[in-house]
């Protein structure tokens, strides 16, 4: 195998495909199986070339100077140039009339020239004054019949040597065809260069796997916990007939949440702000209103409590509600891959652009789906799943007391719903901070995004509050206070690190950040090196970690299942720390080694 010749971060001169013009471009990155080096321009664009079409600026320096002065071509022009009977030499003078006379003599041989060739038209005899008459008229004819026989190549090339034309006509011509082409096969080049190569998830099959485990997951973590004894060896747990999972009246009641919702969503409340730049330079424009529709939210399920509805009829048809989610999470990812196929190139998603069916069908085609305005990925990251979280926490907290028959809450359950309503609220009220996150840049919105928004995160990020119905357990205060503070710490580290990371990219020159100190990389952004960011690389899922732990010890330790949450969490963040890691190093290229050789650690300190 070749050894390469460019080391990553490296400044060479790139070739521009399609022509000979070559820029100043930086490697980025190498594939080792294809032999292609990854560059990206001055301006942003990223291509691969082969190592023919890269040279070293020293020895393109050397030969552009070379060229320019000593070129061969242009001293023989200058050679011709001289003995051009058409110049006069030097101390000898044409008069006025021999080189008019010259010209004529010249101008009537083209003409000639041009009349065996071609069949004159009446404006190119008025243009060129050279009307011939009947008998060149026969000899032409006959010229051109014989030349019909001459293969169609030498006769464009006769042609073209002798053409009449401006020259600068022909030229501009030449340009223009030489623009189009260029511009095509930078089309066609960056048409396959946005295909998505680093399939995650296990590829295809992994993806195909995974659209029928992930409900299964969700359906027998819920089956379990209405088990008497829900222990991991109780395995399969009894499953309920079929027709009990499915009633109209629960699919409506989800409908009605989900299109409330989006009235929320909808209303003029809230500043508008923009996103990150987009593949094409364009930035989207999003309303940040989320906690406003948590607050309307809290008004509407007070007003029902107030004339005496049932919430804790969420928890009589648990699993009916999941199924619905499900459902409806289903079909709205196949109506967004259908649209996906007709958007334009640059509108789909690097990560799920790979044209294999199932893979971008899971990941998600299209970066980000709009009905006019409406964000369909954005309105799902927050809105219906996290705000239903609540809600569904609330239900099972209201259940626990009707069927234990208590007048207050188990201090237990108090601890989880006020744990993850913290959570809640602080996603919402720092909901700008979203629009930075791979989730929105990066990844598409399809199956994975619309059932993680509509049932992973609303049915099993409640598991805890599920279980503690079924299963109560009792903690003493002092337990409750250290687990608080666990919470608190978890809490505070993933807040400040999120905080430091989204101001720092929104104005890394604000005077507030000076005490920030970083590395700065070829896209024109740092790499915070202090700060919770110079702790560990990914400190924010550190504090992810210690909340959801906090979250399932009022829970107890009786059965492995309510802590179900902490280990998803773990493998979950370390897939993503993984695919950060990945994405990191092929946009920062040598920064970001120094950025690793800076901070050894990922998510653990002195640990992982």
């Amino acid at each position: 195998m070749p050894s390469r010749k460019f080391a990553d971060g490296e400044v060479v001169m790139g070739r521009w495909p399609g022509s000979v013009l070559y820029y100043e471009v930086q490697v980025t990155n190498y594939d080792d199986v294809s032999h292609l080096y990854t560059v990206k321009y001055k301006d942003g664009t990223e291509l691969a070339l082969k190592e023919s079409d890269i040279r070293s600026q020293s020895s393109f320096k050397h030969r552009k100077s070379q060229s320019s002065s000593s070129s061969p071509s242009r001293r023989s022009t200058s050679r011709s140039r001289s003995r051009s009977p058409g110049r006069p030499g030097k101390g000898r003078r044409r008069s006025s009339s021999q080189s008019r006379e010259h010209r004529d003599d010249k101008k009537k041989v083209i003409q000639e020239t041009s009349l065996d060739l071609l069949k004159p038209s009446e404006n190119n005899t008025r243009r060129y004054n050279g009307e011939p008459d009947s008998t060149e008229r026969n000899d032409t004819s006959r010229v051109i019949s014989e030349q019909k026989l001459k293969p169609d190549l030498q006769i464009e090339r006769v042609i073209e040597q002798y053409s009449l034309r401006p020259r600068k006509e022909e030229k501009k011509k030449e340009e223009v065809y030489s623009e189009k082409k260029v511009f095509e096969t930078i089309k066609t080049i960056e048409k396959a260069s946005s295909k998505t190569k680093d399939l995650e998830f296990g590829g295809r099959i992994g993806t195909f796997t995974l659209i029928f485990f992930l409900p299964a997951a969700v359906f027998y973590l819920l089956l379990m916990c209405k088990q008497d004894d829900p222990s991991l060896m109780n395995f399969p747990p009894p499953l309920p007939p079929l027709e009990s999972l499915w009633e109209a009246r629960v699919f409506g009641v989800f409908l009605l949440w989900f299109f409330l919702q989006a009235l929320f969503y909808l209303l003029p409340v809230g500043k508008v702000v923009e996103g990150l730049p987009l593949s094409n330079g364009r930035k989207l424009h999003y309303r940040i209103n989320g906690f406003y529709a948590f607050v309307l939210t809290a008004a509407v399920i007070g007003t029902l409590l107030y004339f005496q509805f049932e919430l804790h009829y969420l928890y009589d048809h648990f699993m009916q509600f999941a199924v619905s989610a499900a459902a409806f999470s289903m079909v709205l990812s196949i109506y967004l891959y259908i649209r996906s196929l007709k958007a334009p190139q640059e509108e789909l998603a690097p990560g799920g652009n790979s044209g294999y069916f199932i893979y971008d069908f899971f990941t998600g085609h299209e970066l980000n789906p709009r009905i006019g305005s409406f964000d369909l990925k954005y309105f799902c990251e927050l809105r219906p799943g996290l705000i239903g979280w609540v809600v569904i926490n609330l239900a099972m907290l209201l259940a626990e007391m009707k069927i234990h028959n208590q007048s207050t809450p188990s201090l237990s359950m108090i601890l989880v719903n006020s744990f993850q309503l913290l959570y809640v609220v602080d996603a919402l009220w720092n909901e700008e901070a979203v629009l930075t996150t791979m989730d929105i840049t990066h990844d598409g919105f399809g199956f994975m995004l619309a059932f993680g928004d509509l049932v992973w995160v609303p049915f099993v990020y409640s598991l805890q509050a599920f279980y503690l119905v079924g299963h109560p357990t009792a903690i003493s205060w002092p337990v409750a206070a250290a687990i608080t503070i666990l919470n608190c710490i978890g809490y505070y580290i993933f807040r400040s690190a999120n905080s430091q990371k989204n101001n720092f990219r929104r104005n890394p020159g604000d005077p507030k950040l000076a005490y920030l100190k970083f590395i700065p990389t070829a896209t024109g952004k740092g790499l915070l090196v202090t700060g919770w960011w110079g702790f560990v690389r990914h400190p924010n899922y550190l504090g992810d970690i210690i909340m959801a732990l906090a979250w399932s010890l009022p829970c107890g330790f009786n059965h492995i299942l309510p802590y179900f949450y902490v280990i998803y969490f773990i493998c979950l963040l370390v897939h993503r720390e993984a695919r950060d890691e990945h994405h990191c190093k092929q946009k920062y290229g040598l920064a970001w080694e120094r950025y690793c050789q800076r901070v050894p650690y990922r998510i653990f300190p002195y640990i992982y």
